[in-house]
C-alpha cells in the first residue's frame, strides 16, 4: 500500500540556550547558573541515594520491531523479523535482540503506555514534562521538563557533582532540542549539557577541568578580582555580591574537581569494558552514563541517535535517529544495522549495573515519544529513491524498558490489541511512568511547584506510580 507523506526530518535543533562547551570559568554562564541555586527551598521527603538513567531514542523507536512483536497479525502489520524466545518463559522480543533475550530476568517491557500527540514536538513535550502541552507542534516547553524539576528538588549546593546531566550529539545540544527546556522554573534548573560522541578518540568535555598548569594562573586572576570587586561588596547593602562571590568561587571549586574531571573521563576504563559496551556512540555514552551516576550525579540523560559506529557508516536505507518513515528509512535494513549496536550497548550498561551491586540505587528507563503505526506504509525514500517499507508516528501505542531500581524484573506489564495498536491491559500513560521515576528518587509528585506568576503547579498533574515496577525493598 502506498501512502504520501512528506520527508519527516525528526526532531531539529531549534536553538542552543545551554552549552557546558559555553560556560565561561570566570564570567557568567556556570556562575549564573549557580548563582539561581539561591531561588531553590529545600522541600519534599528526605531524599536517599538513588539515580535515573534515562536513555531517550528520539524519533519513536518501533515497537512491532524491539519489545511487541505480533508474528500471527495480518503480513502488512507483522514486519519481516520474528520473535525470539528469552531466558523468561513467556516473554520474547525482536530477534535482532539476542543479548536482551539473554538476560530479560533483569528488566522489565511496559507495552500499554499510550498518549495522543504524534508530531515530534508534541511527542517530546508530552513525554519530557508529563503535561499534556499547550501546543501540538514545537519543542520550546511550556512546563519544565522533569530533569529541570528533579534539578531544583534536589540540588542542595553540597555536592560537587551536577544534579542531572544530559548527553547528546554535538550538533543537538540545545535545550529546545528534545523539549528538556525549563520554562518557568528558569535556567538555574537547567541540566548540564555534554555535547559529543565519546567514541571518538578527540571526544572532551569542554570547561569541566582546569590543567594543573593553568590553577597558577587562575588563582591569581581570582585575587585580582576579588581586589576590583571589594568595594563594590563593601557598598553592596544586599548582599548580592557576597552572594555572588560565593557562586563564582563554587563554580571554580566544581571546574577544578578531580571527582569531576575524573567522573568524565573515560580513558580511565579499561578497555575490556569500553570494548563490551562497544565502540559507537550508544555504548561510549551509556559507560560515561554510569560513571556519572557512581560519582553522584541524580538524573543521566543519554540521547541515542545516530550510533556513529566506528569503521561503519550509516547506510542509505537508515535514517539518522528512530524516525522510521519510508520516506526516511527502509525500516527493517535501519534496524538491521541500528537494533545490534543498541542491543550490545543497553544490555552491557544493564549487566553492568548488576555487577557493580548499583541495581537498587540506579533505575534505567529506555523510550522514545511514542511507538510507530502498526501497519505498515510503503513510499519511495529520499536518500534511496526507490519504494521501501516504513512505519509512521504512533503514539496510541508504545513500549519501555525499565531495569533496576530495586524492581521485580522479568515481567511484561500491559499489552496491546493483536495488531499492536492500543493497549488493551494495565492501560498507563507517561505520567504513571514519572511518578514511579519520581517516587524512586525520593520526590513527591504531588508537590506543588510555582511559576513566574506565583501560580501553584504540581509536579505531576496526573499519574501514579506503577506498582509491578516499584521497589520491593
Amino acid at each position: 500500500m502506498k501512502h504520501s507523506h512528506r520527508n519527516c526530518p525528526g526532531p531539529l535543533n531549534r536553538r542552543t540556550f545551554l552549552e557546558l562547551g559555553r560556560l565561561s570559568v570566570l564570567g557568567m554562564g556556570m556562575s549564573d547558573y549557580l548563582s539561581y541555586k539561591a531561588q531553590a527551598t529545600a522541600v519534599g521527603n528526605d531524599l536517599s541515594d538513588t539515580s535515573v538513567i534515562f536513555v531517550w531514542l528520539p524519533g519513536g523507536p518501533p515497537h512491532m520491531e524491539t519489545y511487541d512483536m505480533k508474528p500471527h497479525a495480518p503480513a502488512e502489520y507483522r514486519g519481516e523479523f520474528n520473535p525470539i524466545q528469552t531466558n523468561v518463559p513467556g516473554v520474547d522480543v525482536c530477534e535482532l535482540l539476542p543479548m536482551h533475550a539473554k538476560i530479560a530476568d533483569k528488566f522489565n517491557l511496559i507495552r500499554s503506555i499510550h498518549h495522543e500527540f504524534a508530531d515530534h514536538g508534541g511527542g517530546h513535550k508530552r513525554l519530557m514534562t508529563g503535561r499534556v502541552p499547550a501546543t501540538p507542534t514545537g519543542t520550546v516547553n511550556d512546563a519544565p521538563a522533569v530533569s529541570c524539576i528533579i534539578k531544583k528538588m534536589l540540588e542542595d549546593g553540597t555536592s560537587e557533582m551536577p544534579v542531572c546531566v544530559n548527553e547528546v550529539d554535538a550538533s543537538r545540544a540545545g535545550i529546545d532540542t528534545f523539549a528538556m527546556g525549563p520554562a518557568w522554573l528558569g535556567p538555574s534548573t537547567t541540566p548540564f549539557i555534554v555535547g559529543g560522541n565519546p567514541s571518538d578518540d578527540d571526544f572532551k568535555v569542554q570547561n569541566i577541568g582546569v590543567k594543573k598548569a593553568m590553577e597558577g594562573r587562575l588563582d591569581d586572576r581570582l585575587a585580582m578580582l576579588e581586589g576590583v570587586d571589594q568595594f563594590r561588596r563593601d557598598v553592596d547593602k544586599s548582599g548580592t555580591m557576597k552572594a555572588m562571590d560565593s557562586f563564582n568561587r563554587q563554580a571554580i571549586d566544581m571546574l577544578m574537581s578531580d571527582k569531576v574531571r575524573n567522573a568524565f573521563d573515560l580513558s580511565q576504563e579499561p578497555k575490556e569494558v569500553r570494548d563490551r559496551y562497544g565502540w559507537h556512540a550508544y555504548g561510549q555514552r551509556a559507560i560515561l552514563g554510569r560513571r556519572l551516576v557512581e560519582a553522584g550525579v541524580r538524573f543521566v540523560t543519554m540521547v541515542w541517535e545516530n550510533p556513529y559506529i566506528q569503521g561503519v557508516p550509516m547506510p542509505k536505507e537508515g535514517a539518522y535517529n528512530w524516525d522510521s518513515h519510508a520516506v526516511n528509512a527502509h525500516i527493517f535494513k535501519d534496524s538491521e544495522w541500528r537494533l545490534p549496536v543498541y542491543d550490545q550497548a543497553l544490555t552491557a550498561l544493564i549487566e553492568d549495573l548488576y555487577e557493580r551491586g548499583l541495581d537498587r540505587k540506579v533505575l534505567l528507563v529506555a523510550t522514545g515519544e511514542f511507538g510507530r503505526t502498526p501497519r505498515i506504509t510503503v513510499q519511495r525514500g529520499t536518500k534511496t529513491g526507490v519504494e521501501q517499507p516504513g512505519r509512521d508516528h504512533w503514539p496510541k501505542a508504545m513500549s519501555v524498558l525499565v531495569s533496576g531500581g530495586g524492581m521485580n524484573t522479568g515481567q511484561v506489564i500491559g499489552a496491546t490489541n493483536s495488531k499492536g495498536e492500543h493497549p488493551v491491559e494495565r492501560i498507563l500513560t507517561p505520567n504513571d511512568l514519572w511518578a514511579s521515576v519520581y517516587r524512586h528518587l525520593g520526590i513527591n509528585h504531588k508537590h506543588t511547584l510555582h511559576d513566574l506568576q506565583g501560580r501553584p503547579m504540581q509536579i505531576l498533574p496526573f499519574g501514579d506510580p506503577i506498582d509491578e515496577i516499584m521497589s520491593v525493598v
